[in-house]
């Protein structure tokens, strides 16, 4: 098996591509500069708990002299790491100048295969329904999603396949079910049926893809860049309505137009575009991933999001 680089593996989804990563038995470097994955040990060590085997490695997408060496010997570079909110010169110090100082090493090292973990964010706002991505222009609206863009391209240019999801959901979320949960809490109903629908995914499922993706024969992959959601999209209500049981926020019988919920979350300082997302769909065509993978999707959000629901219930109780 080949020799695999993830970076973020102490992220999210970082974390769930390690172990899906080590049920290959493939020879695993995990990238990381947190503590969850180094301690306070050397740049390097050995079998950290829950991954053995695998080798770590202590480096900072921030600092280029750190990443040298990263990439030597290793086959697959599944790039995981990324700056999620903040400012400006953050973001651009992680997202752009840090992916093309890594993928500067990694075509140094002559690593054969990058796969890139974006976001649909990179379009933009907007009205979605089974766009892929070659029908898409991207639209990039904030600093996050600009670097990610551009680190996009960096990937693309060295022959590196994208994958951009949608919602993610699942233990270690720190984004979607919290922010879900904290809207819900300040709207004082539902906001005209919540008629749209969304591509979501578990994030199990979207390390699957990663793997896959990162392990596929080269003459399978159809495509540089693909969309990587359930083929089946979600209406918002039933996310809203799992989301609401879960983290017991109330969902009082009230229908509120889309001008007083901006209303309301303004009040309680909650950015109103927070709604955008929710009252319009957001559907993403993921059928090629699929079919050049030449794997099945898994159940879906009714089965997948109780799994995680009590991870949830814990990190927002404790956090």
């Amino acid at each position: 098996m080949p020799t695999i680089l993830i970076t973020g593996a102490a992220g999210f989804v970082g974390g769930h591509v390690t172990r899906e990563a080590a049920r290959y038995r493939a020879d695993l470097r995990l990238m990381s500069h947190r503590s969850p994955l180094l301690g306070s040990g050397s740049p390097t060590q050995e079998g950290p708990a829950g991954h053995d085997g695998a080798r770590v490695v202590r480096a900072d997408l921030t600092d280029p002299a750190s990443l040298r060496g990263v990439c030597d010997g290793v086959d697959v570079l599944i790039h995981c790491a990324s700056q999620i909110g903040g400012g400006v010169e953050v973001n651009e110090a992680v997202n752009a100048r840090g992916t093309a100082a890594l993928i500067e090493e990694a075509r140094r090292a002559g690593v054969a295969r990058i796969v890139q973990l974006s976001t649909a964010s990179v379009y933009g706002r907007g009205t979605f329904r089974g766009d892929r991505p070659e029908e898409l222009r991207r639209n990039p609206g904030s600093p996050t999603s600009r670097t990610r863009a551009a680190a996009e391209d960096t990937v693309l240019a060295a022959g590196g396949v994208v994958l951009r999801p949608h919602l993610v959901y699942g233990e270690g979320d720190r984004w979607v079910v919290p922010g879900l949960t904290r809207m819900l809490r300040v709207l004082p109903g539902t906001v005209e049926g919540w008629p749209a629908r969304s591509s979501v995914i578990a994030a199990p499922e979207l390390a699957a893809l990663l793997v896959a993706t990162a392990l596929a024969p080269a003459a399978d992959l159809t495509a540089s860049v693909y969309h990587a959601t359930h083929p089946e999209p979600l209406p918002v209500d039933t996310l809203l309505r799992a989301v609401a049981e879960c983290t017991g926020a109330d969902r009082p019988d009230r229908e509120l137009t889309v001008d007083r919920a901006r209303a309301v979350l303004a009040e309680n300082g909650v950015p109103p575009s927070a709604l955008d997302m929710f009252t319009t769909d957001h559907v993403f065509d993921s059928t090629p991933l699929w079919s050049d993978l030449r794997r099945a999707p898994g159940a879906g959000f009714d089965a997948d999001f109780p799994l995680a629901a009590p991870w949830y219930r814990k990190a927002l109780r404790d956090g």
